[in-house]
């Protein structure tokens, strides 16, 4: 390995060690591990560290080909004490602004959606409705009044069905009106009869079902 190779090498691993502690704040403000379960918390520790892990290995292959020396350790320790005593804080503060800042046009966008689309959709669903149930005002008015003018029609029209029928009833002789009479009447108590037989039934069914 040259000396400008272990140079490059040196200033990367030194690069990677301030990444280490800038993605590592990253990672926590994001995690909040206090509000996450022990087992979600485990599991991205293992994925964040395999990523670190294989991004740190990809530098050093395309730095120095992938070899290892102990001076590698000691450039990371640097990068990252160098990261934590002058970047931290500011890295941090930044990282808290932006995240504001999405936060904020988040919530921006979402009232203006609100307000050009969703309120917009509202008020027209609701004219719909109210175009639509006028129209069903105006349709069963127009339905009544129809039913009126063709009970109007029909009782005309029926009218001198019901004279002549009045008229036959009345030309008929008294034995057989008394006996259509009896006939109706008769009818009419079997109705009664059976109106009375049904609840009953309905009480002699429900003790049934109990059972």
């Amino acid at each position: 390995m040259t000396l400008s190779t272990q140079f490059y090498t040196l200033l990367a691993m030194i690069c990677m060690g301030g990444w280490l502690g800038a993605s590592l704040d990253t990672y926590q403000r994001f995690l909040q591990r206090s509000r996450r379960k022990y087992f979600f918390v485990f599991i991205n520790d293992i994925l964040f560290w395999i990523v670190q892990g294989l991004l740190f290995f990809y530098t050093l292959l395309l730095v120095n080909e992938g070899e290892l020396r102990f001076y590698v350790f000691i450039a990371i320790l640097c990068g990252f004490a160098a990261y934590q005593s002058l970047l931290k804080t500011i890295y941090s503060r930044t990282l808290e602004h932006i995240i504001q800042a999405i936060i904020r046009l988040y919530e921006f966008l979402l009232r203006t959606g609100e307000l050009l689309i969703i309120r917009p959709l509202k008020m027209l669903y609701q004219l719909v409705i109210v175009i639509l149930l006028g129209i069903l005002n105006v349709l069963l008015v127009f339905g009544r009044i129809l039913l009126k003018v063709c009970w109007m029609i029909l009782r005309i029209g029926f009218a001198p069905f019901k004279w002549v029928g009045i008229l036959i009833w009345r030309l008929l002789p008294t034995a057989v009106t008394k006996n259509v009479e009896k006939i109706f009447s008769k009818c009419a108590g079997f109705l009664k009869k059976v109106e009375n037989i049904v609840p009953i039934l309905i009480k002699w069914w429900k003790k049934i079902r109990k059972k």
